[in-house]
């Protein structure tokens, strides 16, 4: 069904900025499949790699600022109220401390990473610690190398296999799998590394303890 999508259509650059946007907020839609599968095609000479790169950039930017939007103008309450189950919860407290102990890099990072993305995008949107014009600078950094690579996987393939289409999109896909994988794991490493700091019990204002 996606080969179908994805075709030497001029729509289908309208497909993937279109999938592009709704996988910023909505995670179960495989935008990043979609652009390996143009990416192949695109090396099979059906379709353009530039506008690829471009329709899936453009649609990753639009998306992202959408879920940013939505985290600051409906706030945290309703966020997590949109995501019930306590996977999507867990991501969020995630991006909330990436967010205020890494900054803004975070979003390059999590572009790569599956719900990463939009956990941290609606986040940044309502800690109201990040402005929009400096997540925006961001955003378009990330959203082009994630475009960039998510195109070229699939080009490569399609170069060596052009006979054979499928066989790049499997392998594009099986390398992005491996990424996202790499990611998540040398993210819950780091995590259990990290110290567990304690907070320190405030002084009793009262003179229970002092001997008189």
């Amino acid at each position: 069904m996606m080969v179908d999508w994805v075709s030497g259509s001029n729509w289908s650059y309208v497909a993937i900025f279109g999938v592009a946007v709704i996988d910023a907020f909505l995670p179960i839609v495989p935008s990043e499949t979609m652009v390996i599968v143009a990416g192949t095609l695109a090396g099979a000479g059906d379709l353009s790699l530039l506008l690829v790169i471009l329709a899936a950039w453009a649609g990753a930017v639009v998306g992202d600022n959408v879920s940013y939007g939505i985290g600051k103008f409906a706030g945290e309450h309703t966020v997590r109220r949109l995501f019930r189950n306590e996977k999507a919860h867990r991501g969020f407290d995630w991006a909330e401390v990436q967010l205020e102990e890494r900054g803004s890099y975070i979003i390059i990072i999590a572009r790569f990473i599956p719900f990463g993305r939009t956990a941290v995008t609606f986040t940044a949107g309502y800690t109201r610690g990040l402005p929009w014009h400096r997540f925006l600078r961001y955003d378009i950094v990330a959203g082009g190398l994630w475009a960039t690579y998510a195109t070229m996987l699939g080009y490569l393939g399609g170069k060596q296999f052009e006979e054979q289409p499928w066989k790049g999109v499997v392998i594009g896909l099986g390398i992005a799998f491996g990424v996202a994988f790499t990611v998540e794991w040398i993210r819950h490493r780091r995590q259990r590394r990290e110290p567990v700091t304690t907070v320190p019990l405030p002084a009793s204002d009262g003179d229970d303890d002092e001997t008189p």
